[in-house]
């Protein structure tokens, strides 16, 4: 039971590290696009898509497809384009934080397996 309670929180913190992985994607292409005429920012609801990903480990089902698109509520210029750098940037910075501290807890997890199993010696 215990180890199989460790790979659940394994499946999880990886699927957190995906997940935060498909943001800085996300927010990249967005940057890449700053000067393209009539692009829209796409993203993603982080919360909700962390909730589908936990269920999806709950029920032992193969990673769900992210679900992007666009961003509402930015204003556009007059080419169309509703990039903002400002928000992208911030975006970034929390997403590789959410990244760092996925990174972190995997480290620590894999740090309370091998006690567990130095502890048996």
């Amino acid at each position: 039971m215990g180890m199989e309670i460790g790979s659940r929180l394994g499946e999880q913190i990886g699927r957190y590290l995906d997940l935060a992985t498909d943001e800085i994607k996300l927010t990249a292409a967005n940057m890449a696009n700053i000067d393209t005429p009539g692009y829209r920012t796409i993203g993603i609801d982080f919360e909700a898509e962390m909730r589908r990903a936990i269920a999806g480990v709950d029920q032992g089902t193969d990673p769900a497809p992210v679900r992007a698109g666009e961003v509402d509520g930015l204003i556009a210029r007059p080419d169309g384009n509703n990039v903002s750098m400002d928000r992208e940037g911030l975006n970034l910075a929390e997403a590789q934080l959410k990244f760092k501290t996925g990174v972190a807890l995997l480290r620590e997890r894999n740090q309370m397996v091998m006690d567990a199993i130095h502890a048996d010696k």
